[in-house]
């Protein structure tokens, strides 16, 4: 991989890096937390798939917490 390669592969990254950080404010200003959300580590060191969010896993009380909160947003 060469330099502006690996340049555009750090921007796609840090971009992943952002929308993961914007999803977990988001969530947290409607009182859900994710403990597992981060960046996918496969995609990371892929050369081929772009980096991708991991929502991860939570508890059925977390899962309907951000299931009430996106119903109140679609109202």
């Amino acid at each position: 991989m060469g330099t502006t390669e690996r340049r555009a592969a750090i921007e796609k990254i840090r971009d992943a890096e952002g929308a993961r950080d914007e999803l977990s404010a988001a969530l947290t200003g409607v009182g859900v937390l994710l403990p597992s959300l981060g960046l996918d580590a496969v995609c990371l060191a892929s050369d081929y798939l772009p980096p991708l969010v991991d929502l991860g896993r939570c508890k059925p009380g977390v899962a309907r917490k951000l299931a009430a909160a996106l119903r109140g947003c679609a109202s």
